[in-house]
């Protein structure tokens, strides 16, 4: 099973012959992407993290076998990635979705004509292609000089320049470590009221 061709704009996915309709909005994909790679899926394992993307991507999801749940993945992944099989990932990444949110917008934004941000709806491939088609600007910059630092090549003076007057926006902001994880649910959990156990459900509905 692979995703429609990348003309296309799939609203549907078709799993072991049975068709599910998805949800398709480029702010519905940001928020599972947040899940699957941001802070909002922090205290939960992988699998975890792709089950509730599995959900917030299906609309039908609670309807689905378990069985097709591979399939299911599978398709998330073809469909985040605009219809390709992605490969995996060498090195750190140099983007972040959520830290970089207004450097894509400002890029998107330029690349599409519009405000994105007003739109009642826009596709998530369509909102990739705009976004392939940011040019020069600060996002590049940004991108480029996390690439040498990340290679350790020498920066240009106008890089160095820039990277000393936007340091915060450059350098990512760290992942938080395990223990730092683990207080956080700590304290969600009491919070909660729980005493124990992973508060999947909760933010399924």
């Amino acid at each position: 099973m692979s995703a429609p061709a990348a003309w296309g704009l799939p609203r549907t996915a078709l799993l072991d012959g049975r068709r599910y309709e998805l949800n398709t909005d480029y702010r519905d994909i940001l928020d599972i992407i947040g899940w699957l790679e941001g802070e909002k899926g922090a205290d939960f394992s992988p699998e975890e993290r792709w089950y509730i993307a599995l959900h917030l991507f299906y609309r039908a999801f609670e309807t689905m076998p378990p069985a097709s749940y591979a399939a299911a993945t599978d398709y998330l992944a073809e469909f985040l990635a605009g219809g390709r099989r992605e490969e995996g990932r060498t090195g750190p990444k140099l983007l972040d979705w959520d830290q970089d949110a207004p450097l894509i917008v400002s890029g998107v934004n330029k690349a599409a004509g519009c405000e994105v941000r007003a739109l009642p709806y826009l596709h998530w491939w369509t909102f990739l292609a705009w976004f392939a088609g940011i040019g020069e600007g600060t996002l590049s910059t940004v991108v480029g000089i996390r690439d040498k630092l990340r290679r350790g090549k020498r920066l240009e003076p106008w890089e160095l320049e820039f990277y000393r007057t936007h340091r915060a926006e450059v350098e990512l902001r760290p992942r938080m470590s395990d223990a730092e994880k683990a207080e956080r649910a700590r304290l969600r959990a009491l919070l909660d009221g729980r005493k124990g156990g992973t508060p999947i459900d909760k933010h399924l509905v």
